[in-house]
């Protein structure tokens, strides 16, 4: 049986304070592979379950896994979302994929050019890594960014697993795609083409960066932050990150992904987060870091690759970033 997190509402969720109090402790002992118990604080007849993953926390972070910014708290991560499966409002995730998308079990169909082929159960895959922690910048083509704790695995050991071939070049996703499920599918099928579909050059995916989530700040990904497994790709821009993920198929040319091919003038297929590139419609230059209000507006300047051009620029070399954008 995978690990499961307790799903609670966030009132429950321990404070974000006591969170980082416990992650300096672990830091400050110099422990490295730790079963770390989240307390569910006023949840009846309810025994919070322990999440085992490693907490590893080098003292100089060169590989880009952690950043010491200010974490994005709970209740803002959890109800801030683009999902249009369920709703094109920041807030209709929120409110419709608990009450909707059905998790348990779950299969990834994977195809194309690998060995292996077929429905694999997300249970059989998790007992094959070890979870892990990372702290991600997220930056949105919106101009809003969040700082999340992810728990996940790494999507290159996922990708040695599934076997890709020499002719492989490209590995292509997809969300699961169900009307009775998914609200959003019935009111706004006119915008895209369901399923929705991304994609990322084989490199690309191998980049130690990229990420399989299954948890935030300890606890088992909610349904509208893309449960039960999504993507996180932290260079670009958060629609890459491809969310409820039923389908991995390897290819050897480009593949079609919704934004790109809805609006390619404004989407392209790599869509790294870049300053120096405006969207037509607004500047990249800057960012609103959420939490974010009227009287305590938080506006950062944006970085190229999103702070993380040490760890994959290389990947890029010699080509116009304004003409791949």
């Amino acid at each position: 049986m995978r690990i499961r997190l307790p799903r609670i509402p966030s009132s429950d969720i321990t404070s974000e304070s006591a969170y980082l109090n416990r992650r300096q402790f672990i830091k400050a002992s110099g422990l490295g592979a730790l079963a770390l118990s989240v307390p569910n604080v006023g949840a009846k007849n309810h025994q919070a379950k322990v999440l085992n993953y490693q907490k590893v926390v080098p003292k100089i972070d060169s590989k880009g896994f952690y950043t010491d910014e200010v974490l994005t708290p709970y209740k803002d991560i959890s109800s801030y979302n683009n999902f249009y499966e369920f709703g094109t409002s920041k807030s209709d995730p929120s409110v419709y994929a608990p009450q909707y998308l059905k998790t348990d079990p779950w299969s990834i169909r994977v195809s194309g050019l690998s060995k292996k082929q077929g429905e694999i159960n997300l249970e059989d895959i998790l007992k094959r890594f070890p979870l892990e922690e990372r702290i991600y910048r997220l930056r949105c083509v919106e101009a809003w960014s969040m700082v999340v704790p992810w728990v996940g695995f790494s999507l290159a050991d996922l990708i040695r697993y599934l076997e890709p071939t020499s002719s492989a070049k490209y590995i292509a996703f997809e969300t699961l795609a169900d009307k009775k499920q998914m609200p959003g599918i019935r009111s706004v099928s006119g915008l895209i083409d369901w399923p929705y579909r991304e994609g990322l050059r084989l490199d690309e995916a191998m980049n130690e960066l990229s990420f399989m989530a299954v948890g935030i700040y300890g606890r088992e990904i909610l349904p509208q932050n893309g449960a039960p497994i999504r993507l996180v790709v932290p260079w670009k821009y958060g629609f890459k990150s491809i969310k409820s993920i039923v389908g991995i198929r390897f290819v050897d040319k480009q593949p079609a992904t919704s934004w790109q091919t809805i609006a390619p003038s404004e989407y392209g297929f790599y869509s790294n987060v870049n300053p120096n590139v405006s969207h037509p419609r607004w500047s990249q230059a800057t960012e609103r870091r959420l939490p974010s209000g009227l009287f305590d507006f938080k506006r950062v300047d944006t970085k190229l690759f999103n702070g993380y051009e040490e760890q994959v620029a290389y990947l890029y070399k010699g080509m116009n970033l304004t003409k791949y954008y």
